[in-house]
């Protein structure tokens, strides 16, 4: 199910540790917070303020540094409000003045009585878009939630999936209890980061909580302790259970790769069959291990297929 990025100006007022220390209080439009940023796209123009108003891009936040605000404080009273009108009625989610600058008070009166915030910071122009854009990035990366679970296995992000009742919180519990960290269980939040590689979380009101038929509702950090679970993790692996079924052909060689679409992402695919007498958390920590090897450039069946190869009868052995 995805869910369309969206963040209200009033998220990036909460202190968030990937603001890296970034501050960002309201100085006008606090009525406004509410206002909807669905770029992590900032900018930053003085030429819109000179008249050029075509440099000013629609739904991105607007960033005052030290030229824009003294290029405001050089024009006249009416030339100030004139450009305090065009900005205040402009579509931005927000404006932002960094370096500790106060802007011209007819921009602060214009955007107080449109409801356009004016948040300011203390930080440094270029550090304070740096800090800002790595945070709207990760709140507006494209967010997928799936049902599976989710583990940390040896530094590998592990997404196991299957359907209800097959044994997928079982499995996660069983490797917690091995060592490994859980990262989510029942609803995985997946958010899309670059082009490349997507990073899962578990909800907030549930997170590090499991579901284990026959005991209820457990938390899992209150039993195994802070070590024993992970808020975040990129997926590098999933692991697809299956009911074992004798009439299916399952894989017996593993020669072949296969993939799995999460969040448009191509990610290595196991398929695993479940079935009496099988240790389905071990299987999965071998396939995790399996991977980790083939990331390092070493396949564990192709280096058995060569050496088979390369041993038939009439050939060098």
């Amino acid at each position: 199910m995805a869910v369309p990025p969206a963040v209200a100006i009033r998220a990036l007022t909460a202190p968030s540790p990937d603001l890296q220390g970034l501050v960002l209080g309201p100085l006008a439009g606090g009525a406004g917070l509410d206002r909807l940023v669905r770029s992590p796209h900032l900018q930053k123009t003085g030429l819109a303020l000179a008249g050029f108003h075509e440099y000013l891009r629609a739904g991105r936040i607007l960033i005052l540094g030290e030229s824009e605000v003294q290029f405001l404080a050089s024009r006249s009273a009416s030339e100030r409000l004139a450009i305090a009108e065009r900005l205040a009625t402009a579509d931005l989610p927000a404006i932002v003045v960094t370096a500790g600058l106060t802007p011209a008070a007819e921009l602060l009166a214009a955007c107080e009585r449109t409801g356009l915030p004016v948040l300011g910071t203390e930080t440094p122009t270029g550090t304070a878009m740096a800090r800002l854009n790595a945070r709207l990035d990760l709140l507006l990366a494209e967010r997928v939630l799936m049902h599976g679970v989710l583990v940390d296995l040896l530094g590998l992000g592990v997404l196991i999936l299957g359907e209800s009742g097959i044994g997928k919180s079982e499995c996660a519990l069983e490797l917690v209890s091995r060592g490994h960290r859980l990262v989510a269980d029942d609803v995985v939040e997946l958010r899309r980061r670059a082009e490349s590689f997507v990073e899962g979380t578990g909800p907030e009101a549930t997170r590090f909580f499991m579901e284990v038929r026959g005991l209820g509702l457990i938390d899992v950090q209150a039993i195994y302790g802070v070590s024993a679970v992970c808020p975040t993790k990129t997926v590098g692996l999933v692991v697809q259970l299956e009911r074992w079924d004798r009439g299916h052909d399952h894989e017996r060689l593993g020669l072949d790769d296969h993939w799995h679409d999460v969040a448009g992402v191509r990610v290595p695919l196991v398929r695993m069959p479940v079935g009496p007498g099988r240790s389905v958390a071990t299987l999965v920590e071998v396939a995790a291990r399996n991977e980790l090897l083939k990331a390092q450039g070493y396949h564990g069946a192709r280096a058995l297929a060569d050496r088979l190869d390369a041993a038939r009868p009439g050939e060098p052995r």
